[in-house]
């Protein structure tokens, strides 16, 4: 079967195929790397010139340049030119017109609304690096990572499930959130903390132009919290134009929580102090978590309308609960509009997500996990 130029046709399915890599940065030559560890065919350009030539050195891609008939194009550029690379590669005859298209931006409402396309699945994954550049990037990089996917109304679910399938053979947790929730979040467990670290590290600097000892009495707690402040400096300025709004309602609440802080440390206030200390540890412990055995795991099986929405709508759902997704299939009827959509889920979450998924309208039915999935 052939398709016209302008058709949006569903993304090819299975395997390791062609993937072109646009930004061959950190994240982007890790994204090179990790591929073509799991026997995909992988591409790839920089605006930098002899970046590209540095990946294929060092591994990230087996060639420099475009692969117009990619099977999977990751676009890895900063923020603020991302929406125009991905509108030009789907609006364009000479690409392969069945490609799956994401991108690795960390802010993605903006994003999203300009490439509200079938073909395009706004991704971010959750990991970095002190290192920068390509000289940092790593096959191993998202292993155990959150890679957050922002799915719409729009997105076609075999796109979806494609782009899922490949990360999760990387080796990512992945999660769908709504793109501007996304943003709210994100402001709070990345943007906020970078400028956090890069904040009390220049303070740092500055007071040690005075006390020349004092990054040298620099403990494991100052240099795990300042790590982040080494990254790459010159993404950030649009990455905080972009997401403003979230980052300064975010800075906000932290100076409010901090002037509460100083507060209670001024006052002697142990009993305050003491409270906060405790919420605080409790809260970063109860962060790690791993993932179930498969003897714990079921299988929801949910009849939905065939319509890109219906997928937006379940796997946001299941992100709101903090349910995991560990696998996802999409059966479609050869007759109607309706299909079914089975999602992998701890078997501890399942009858709250059942019971969600009714509020919402949907039925779902619950069985063990069969034998070789």
């Amino acid at each position: 079967m052939t398709t016209s130029p302008t058709e949006e046709a569903a993304p090819r399915s299975g395997g390791p195929g062609r993937a072109m890599v646009i930004g061959t940065g950190l994240i982007g030559g890790s994204v090179g790397m990790a591929l073509r560890a799991h026997g995909w065919h992988v591409t790839g350009t920089d605006a930098t010139p002899g970046t590209a030539a540095k990946a294929v050195q060092l591994g990230a891609l087996d060639l420099e340049g475009e692969d117009r008939s990619a099977d999977l194009v990751v676009v890895a550029t900063p923020v603020h030119v991302a929406a125009d690379v991905i509108a030009g590669i789907l609006a364009s005859p000479d690409w392969n017109r069945s490609a799956v298209v994401t991108d690795v931006g960390s802010v993605k409402g903006p994003l999203v609304a300009a490439v509200d396309r079938p073909r395009f699945v706004g991704g971010h994954p959750m990991a970095g690096s002190e290192q920068v550049g390509i000289e940092g990037a790593s096959a191993e990089l998202f292993v155990g990572a959150t890679w957050v996917l922002t799915p719409t109304p729009t997105t076609d679910p075999a796109a979806y499930a494609r782009v899922r399938s490949v990360l999760a053979e990387l080796g990512a947790n992945v999660v769908a959130l709504d793109p501007v929730e996304h943003d709210t979040l994100v402001a709070v467990v990345s943007h906020v903390p970078h400028l956090t670290a890069a904040t009390l590290m220049a303070l740092a600097d500055e007071l040690g132009e005075e006390h020349g000892a004092l990054l040298q009495l620099a403990a494991g707690g100052f240099r795990d919290m300042t790590r982040v402040a080494a990254g790459q400096p010159t993404i950030w300025p649009g990455i905080c134009d972009d997401n403003a709004d979230a980052i300064v309602a975010t800075l906000d609440l932290l100076i409010d929580a901090l002037g509460a802080m100083r507060r209670r440390v001024a006052e002697r206030d142990h009993h305050s102090l003491l409270a906060v200390l405790q919420r605080a540890a409790t809260a970063r412990r109860a962060m790690s978590s791993g993932a179930p055995r498969p003897e714990e795991l079921v299988e929801v099986r949910i009849p939905v309308r065939d319509r890109p929405g219906a997928l937006a709508d379940v796997l946001v759902l299941a992100t709101e609960l903090t349910i995991n997704v560990f696998d996802l299939e999409i059966a479609h009827s050869v007759e109607g509009d309706r299909g079914v959509l089975v999602v992998v889920i701890d078997a501890a979450g399942a009858p709250t997500f059942a019971e969600a998924l009714a509020d919402r309208g949907h039925r779902s039915s619950i069985s063990p996990v069969g034998p070789g999935r």
